[in-house]
């Protein structure tokens, strides 16, 4: 066979093999187009610093420009408006709570590497002020034991104290604030403490704090039961990561007899053990002591 034709052949049979891999190839990256533009990423909603807490408004659904990159959080675009459909909730449970390494900039897509979470060994390290601590004590009643509070809320931390003893029942109960605006580091799972309606105890929660007031509230801790109150959303703009906490120096405790002025009324029953005379008699050398009826 002729040199001429034997290149002629190998030169189709190259052709041939070029159009099926393109023909292969083709559908393949439509459909990557189409189901990168069917994607929605996760993004920051506006420019947010390093330590930041993601709540929900510091989030948003954006669509995808292109191909959808590694470690960017996405959910289909035909879930928008469904917020109770459980890849909506998967999703969004990825980063609520969680801690920003970094800084990121409104519209920037919100990746898995720049985010910490509770429970993570380097979470409180990131999340914490400078020159802050954290502390995490075991909260009786208020918003922890009924799913209310967020990490990033800021919350008052109430101390009740019960005496039992001879005081009149007006102040045998008090109720003070003992520190303020402090800011939710973390919340354990409800399903992590699932004795804790048996032990007197809602859940867990992790402040920051300065070692001041970290002072102040392990002595509460000792003292009584503390519960935790939640401030307005004002608090919560008006207080940067940063920001310390105010004292409640010279605020008046609320006693029982604040809250139920009837008990002011309520006189504590008493035994009364009547008195007796006491005779002694001297018989001779013997002496007896009689108690008169």
């Amino acid at each position: 066979m002729p040199a001429k034709t034997i290149l002629t052949l190998l030169f189709l049979v190259s052709l041939c093999v070029v159009v099926v891999l393109g023909l292969r190839a083709l559908p393949r990256e439509v459909g990557l187009e189409m189901a990168a533009s069917n994607d929605e990423v996760l993004v920051a909603a506006a420019a947010l610093p390093g330590g930041t807490l993601l709540r929900a408004k510091d989030v948003a659904w954006q669509p995808t420009a292109g191909r959808v990159q590694p470690g960017q959080i996405t959910r289909p675009a035909n879930l928008a408006g469904n917020q109770n459909f459980g890849l909506e909730q998967q999703a969004r449970a990825e980063v609520y709570g969680a801690a920003l390494r970094s800084s990121v900039v409104g519209g920037e897509p919100i990746r898995r590497s720049v985010i910490v979470k509770p429970g993570d060994r380097d979470f409180l390290q990131v999340v914490l002020a400078p020159q802050a601590r954290a502390i995490a004590i075991p909260v009786a009643t208020g918003g922890a034991s009924t799913g209310i509070l967020y990490p990033g809320d800021r919350v008052d931390v109430i101390l009740t104290q019960t005496f039992k003893n001879d005081l009149p029942l007006a102040r045998r109960s008090v109720g003070e604030t003992v520190v303020q605006n402090l800011r939710v580091l973390a919340v354990d799972p409800i399903d992590s403490r699932p004795n804790g309606a048996a032990n007197g105890f809602g859940r867990t929660v992790t402040l920051e704090v300065t070692p001041d007031q970290a002072e102040r509230v392990n002595v509460a801790a000792e003292l009584g039961k503390l519960s935790l109150t939640l401030r307005s959303a004002s608090a919560i703009n008006g207080a940067g990561a940063a920001s310390t906490s105010v004292m409640t120096s010279g605020m008046r405790p609320i006693w029982a007899g604040d809250v139920s002025p009837a008990l002011g009324d309520v006189v504590p029953t008493k035994t009364v053990i009547a008195e007796q005379t006491i005779v002694e008699v001297i018989r001779g050398t013997k002496a007896a002591i009689v108690k008169s009826q």
